[in-house]
């Protein structure tokens, strides 16, 4: 082709002289008509018209001699693209190239140059002379590589193009940017790929034969290894395992294979390569890529220097050949797939017509009471394949290959005839069913089973095949939707249906509303379980454990019972591959409810899972959670998880793991952590403990030295909170403790259900915080612990503790070491005194009533010795054992256990006791108020109580009298008031009257609490006569002592005492003794008795008190102390000055705004008046309903 011969970087003066000497030939040469003279009507550019020394006329006047109608020569579109090039109308050249490829009409030049980036590049050498610019052009130098310099609209014409023009180089740009990028990636990949070639023969077997002398892996390699290794990692559910492998290879993206090299096939799986290693063959389907498949021997030698065009021709001839083998091929299979279908209908004709002859054979051999049956029509089921695509050529496979089949059935065709028919019938039938091998038997003979075609009658009529499918296609159906699809298809098999659950739940689901999702979960769990795809396997549950967005507790349960279901079906490592890695993605969810949820799988889980990932990952998990989560719920079913996890972790190197989770769990904020720790963490730690026999040895010495080491530091400020966090893990740890001494006996052995066991007593054992606490659950039945604690009794009631080792170190190491640390305890502190005596007294009753008795009890009575001649002189420092917590621990904690009559003798004597020596010994009753403190808490100890003060009131020492009555005070509170009034008043009287003015004062407390605590009115006037006697009484005038406990007194209960009391006798008599006050004349009295009023008064400050009590006694007593504060104790005068201020300023504003309320003041008056007499009146009415209503009769 003459077109094909330009040459676009040719000089516009070469290509003119060539043109000319054609021109000259074609349009000049003689005997030529000029009809056929090859006459260009291409458009040329000014310079090239001067060029040419002619005008367009000349082209004119060469067209008039054409014969009239006759079109002119087409222009061949290469030469249009030539003469654009040349030109350099670049834009317009592009144009043409993209209309001519979107036509399908490309142009090999135009598609050479445009792909070519040099063509871009002239810039940088100095162009041709006859490429030079004429006059009146602008320079336009291109950019390195790309068309950004041509920026052809700034100097058209026309404006308007620009953008549409800039768009189109811009989209030229990026797919040349993306062409050399594909480019770049193919070179690189060729520069660093290692391939065998470039390695001799003998070279290769040796790396072969030998390893040892195979090189190192290079990095395309160990990426493409990195990838292989990660894909069959996911493909086997090794999940966590490569999740570890993409943390070591951070630097390789595993989601897509082209970041492991530039334009490398991928290679098939390991598990593939394994398979084919013998026969180095690959699957069908693997061989996607067939210009690589070409031995190096089969091609021809071709010269060292070849020409990139003729390299990229063979190349195109290679692709256009194999593409065209391909066509072809599919047009064989077409043709093929044209003559099978064409078979089929014939081969059905047939049948169809055999069926007839075999059933009218029948009908007239024989005298069946069957029918014939209707002729048939076979409509094959629709299988599917694992990915859930259903074929619909299957239909015609079906139809071909099961027709051999079907002649077999499991009903023979004489069973449904008369057996005592003629065997010469069923012969009959034999016979045909021999000679026709496709005959299948009627539906009426054997119905189809779940697997076989469903037959359907088909009518006697002559139409086609077509004209029933385009019949049929006015049904209005909707198949093309994927809903559509599904709808279309049943499933005829098992793994059918869990492969359309599958498909269909994922759409479902978001459809379904929130508060109903949980009737969801049986049929996503059901499809997770039997689904065969791993990766719809792990959709679907996530899908669950994101079913509702924040799980309320029953429906948290509802998904928890679902995956225990799951576990128990699946087993083991589908739940460490399948439902571990949804428990660990939400882990740091944002709502609490679903880390709730997470918390609570792992335990519910736990069961299921292989023991190295419950003692690994599980407890992993937990303990990020208990330490990281800020929710208190969470938390708190974290630490039941972990309890759960505690009774199947069997590695003894995850003790210290465990302590320390404890130690962290009490430690927590929560009270609700710190009870699910008690209830379910620490006795299964505890179970756990015991089994490795670190329980004695470890966990309850190491809780001891802990309380220990906080009485240490608490000697300026006692850390309260943190000792009853470890009493109370020592209180949880008595049952099992007391299980493991039971279990270690030396008649564990003779313990054996026989016969009909006793009943444990109800109150036997404390009452447990929780089932894991119960000693019968530790053993194993009630009854196994009632056979073991008789033995246990009769044990220590005649043999000892002889070789009982368990028992042995409670009785020697255990009970010894309390002790010591109870003497420790700082007396005043309640609640220390408190967990202490709890802690004993579980321990007592959990050990039973003989163990008390003969070791518990005798080691606090060899350190006590109560006696008189055993108080020595540092009993009134303080430093006597008398003084210390141990008597109300002992009191409190183990003399309480029991309630029986000799228990409660040996606690009254007790306290006795010790009330009369530390009275004698003038030691501080600070252990013996602890001891009434605690017993006064519980309302069944009072009568005791009572009973012990009334000896110490009949006491012949006035200062055991004095003790008693000050005891009164502390039990006083929470006592009944009948008792008040028939116990306790009566002793506080007999005490007032006593002869001992120290007695005398020290009832005013008791009396004082009295005025607090009862309501009972003639109580109270009697206890308001006993202390105005007092006060007027002249004998106490100058009793300082007595005055400075009234006050004190006053003070105390005035704020919490009835308001009249307060009024009518608190208030006055504190102005009283103000006033006395400053009239004392010793200084040092004076202050005592100053300093308690301003106590006082400060009280009672708070308190409302009325104008008229303000003005009269209130501020005058403030007055008072002020006066005596003046010259005693300036700091307090300054205080009082302020509260005086105040108080005056309250009584200037209730003045102010009285006459503001005058009115109502006076109406309030008359409505008082008015009020009275119609009382009045109403009194000296009967109750007759007529008189009543004469009352509100107007007057005539």
């Amino acid at each position: 082709m003459a077109a094909s011969s330009v040459n676009p970087f040719l000089s516009d003066s070469d290509e003119e002289s060539e043109r000319k000497s054609r021109r000259g030939k074609d349009v000049g040469a003689p005997g030529l008509p000029l009809s056929t003279a090859h006459i260009p009507t291409l458009p040329l550019s000014p310079q090239q018209e001067a060029g040419f020394g002619y005008s367009g006329g000349g082209i004119r006047e060469a067209a008039v001699g054409l014969p009239l109608g006759a079109e002119p020569p087409r222009v061949p579109l290469d030469t249009i693209a030539a003469q654009l090039l040349r030109d350099q109308y670049i834009l317009t050249a592009l144009e043409f190239h993209t209309e001519l490829q979107e036509a399908g009409r490309e142009l090999p030049r135009l598609r050479d140059y445009f792909s070519n980036p040099g063509n871009f590049e002239r810039h940088t050498s100095t162009p041709p002379k006859d490429l030079a610019p004429a006059p009146g052009q602008l320079n336009r130098a291109g950019s390195i590589s790309t068309l950004d310099s041509l920026d052809f609209a700034r100097y058209s014409d026309d404006g308007n193009r620009e953008t549409d023009e800039r768009v189109a180089v811009l989209e030229f740009e990026l797919r040349k940017a993306k062409e050399t990028i594909q480019s770049l990636r193919a070179n690189l990949t060729q520069a660093a790929a290692f391939t065998e070639n470039d390695v001799p023969l003998q070279e290769r077997k040796n790396y072969k034969s030998s390893p040892e002398m195979q090189e190192a892996v290079k990095p395309l390699e160990k990426r493409a290894l990195n990838f292989l290794v990660n894909e069959y990692l996911l493909k086997i559910n090794y999940k966590l395992t490569s999740i570890t492998f993409s943390d070591e290879n951070d630097d390789q993206d595993f989601e897509l294979w082209d970041d492991v090299g530039l334009n490398i096939p991928k290679p098939p799986d390991l598990l593939q390569m394994y398979r084919e290693y013998g026969s180095h063959t690959t699957s069908s389907k693997e061989m996607k890529d067939v210009a690589v498949g070409i031995e190096p021997g089969d091609l021809e030698v071709l010269p060292s220097v070849q020409e990139p065009a003729t390299l990229q021709h063979l190349q195109l001839e290679e692709q256009t050949k194999l593409v065209q083998e391909l066509q072809d091929q599919l047009h064989i299979l077409k043709n093929e797939k044209i003559t099978l279908t064409m078979q089929i209908r014939q081969l059905k004709s047939e049948i169809e017509e055999l069926k007839r002859q075999s059933f009218a054979a029948v009908a007239t051999t024989s005298d069946s009471l069957v029918h014939p049956p209707a002729v048939t029509e076979q409509v094959p089921e629709n299988r599917t394949v694992d990915s859930g695509e259903y074929l619909d050529i299957r239909s015609f496979e079906r139809n071909s290959c099961s027709e051999e089949k079907e002649v077999s059935t499991s009903c023979p065709i004489d069973a449904i005839t008369n057996p005592s028919r003629p065997s010469a019938t069923s012969a009959t039938i034999t016979t045909l069913t021999t000679k026709n091998k496709k005959e299948t038997e009627p539906a009426i003979v054997c119905p189809p089973s779940a697997h076989e075609p469903v037959q359907f009658d088909k009518p006697n009529r002559m139409l086609s095949p077509a004209f029933h499918q385009a019949l049929l296609s006015f049904c209005r159906m909707a198949t093309d939707s994927r809903l559509g699809a599904e709808v279309s298809r049943i499933a005829d098999s098992e793994q059918c249906v869990m492969l359309m659950l599958g498909r269909c739940l994922p759409h479902i689901v978001p459809n379904v509303l929130l508060a109903k999702r949980e009737e969801l979960i049986p049929l996503i769990l059901c499809t997770a379980c039997l689904h065969p795809e791993p990766k719809e396997r792990d959709q679907l549950l996530h899908i669950l454990f994101n079913l509702i967005k924040r799980p309320d507790d029953e429906q948290r349960q509802m998904i928890l019972t679902g995956c225990v279901a799951f576990a128990r079906h699946v087993g083991p490592p589908r739940v460490e591959a399948e439902l571990l890695p949804q428990c660990w993605e939400q882990i740091n969810h944002k709502y609490p409810e679903r880390r709730l949820l997470v918390a609570e799988a792992c335990g519910a889980l736990a069961p299921y899972l292989p023991k190295e990932i419950r003692s690994s990952l599980v407890l992993s998990m937990l303990q990020q959670m208990l330490t990281e989560d800020k929710a208190d719920l969470v938390r708190e079913a974290v630490i039941k998880s972990l309890g759960i996890i505690m009774a199947y972790i069997d590695d003894p190197d995850k003790y210290l793991q465990g302590f320390e989770l404890q130690m962290s769990a009490l430690n927590d904020p929560s009270e609700r952590v710190i009870n699910a720790t008690h209830q379910v963490f620490l006795p299964a730690f505890a179970a756990w403990t015991t089994e490795l026999g670190k329980l004695q040895s470890h966990l309850i010495p190491t809780l001891l030295s802990n309380i220990e080491k906080t009485l240490r530091d608490g000697e300026h400020g006692l850390d309260e909170h943190k000792l009853h966090l470890h009493l109370s893990a020592m209180q949880s740890l008595i049952p099992p403790l007391f299980a493991l001494v039971l279990k270690n006996a030396p008649f564990a052995s003779k313990a054996k259900l026989q016969g009909e066991v006793p009943q444990i007593e109800v109150t036997r054992f404390p009452r447990p915080a929780s089932p894991l606490q119960d000693v019968a659950t530790i053993i194993g039945s009630r009854e196994q612990l009632s056979v073991l604690l008789q033995l246990y009794d009769n044990q220590l009631e005649h043999e000892g503790t002889t070789g009982w080792e368990n028992l042995l170190w409670v009785v020697n190491q255990l009970l010894p070491h309390l002790i010591e640390t109870v003497g420790k305890i700082n007396v005043t502190s309640t609640s220390c005194v408190h967990d202490f005596s709890r802690y004993f007294w579980r321990l007592c009753r959990t050990f039973g009533k003989i163990f008390t008795n003969t070791k518990v009890k005798p080691q606090f009575q060899e350190i006590l010795r109560l006696s008189e001649e055993a108080v020595d002189v540092s009993a009134t420092a303080g430093n006597g054992v008398l003084t210390k917590a141990t008597v109300p621990i002992y009191a409190t904690g183990v003399l309480t256990c029991y309630n029986q009559e000799e228990d409660r003798k040996l606690l009254v004597g007790f306290l006795e006791d010790v009330m009369t020596t530390l009275s004698l010994s003038h030691a501080p009753l600070d252990s013996l108020k602890a001891s009434f403190v605690e017993l006064g808490a519980n309302p069944a100890y009072h009568e005791l109580l009572l009973t012990v003060l009334w000896y110490g009131v009949v006491h012949t020492s006035a200062l055991v009298r004095c003790t008693a009555a000050r005891m009164f005070e502390l039990i006083v509170r929470g006592m009944n008031e009948a008792l008040i009034d028939k116990r306790v008043a009566p002793a506080l009287v007999t005490l007032s009257s006593d002869l001992e003015f120290s007695v005398r004062i020290a009832t005013i407390p008791a009396f004082g609490t009295i005025m607090e605590t009862v309501t009972q009115r003639e109580l109270l006037e009697r206890v308001k006569m006993q202390l105005a006697s007092f006060l007027e009484d002249p004998q106490y005038h100058d009793q300082h002592s007595l005055h400075m406990e009234i006050i004190k007194t006053f003070g105390r209960v005035g704020p919490n005492a009835e308001p009249r009391f307060r009024d009518e006798f608190v208030l006055p008599n504190l102005h009283k003794l103000a006033i006395s006050n400053n009239q004392q004349v010793i200084d040092t009295k004076r202050l005592d008795i100053a300093i308690q009023l301003f106590e006082a008064y400060s009280a009672l400050s708070c308190c409302f008190i009325s104008e008229e009590l303000m003005v009269c006694h209130f501020l005058p007593g403030l007055k008072c102390l002020r006066t005596d504060m003046e010259h005693l104790s300036p700091e307090h005068e300054v205080i009082l000055g302020s509260m005086i201020k105040e108080c005056e300023l309250k009584v200037e504003n209730r003045t102010v705004q009285e006459p503001q309320s005058s009115m109502s003041i006076a109406a309030s008056l008359v409505s008082e008046d008015t009020k009275t007499r119609f009382l009045n009146k109403m009194g000296q009415l009967s109750t007759s309903g007529a008189m009543l209503a004469n009352v509100f009769q107007r007057k005539k």
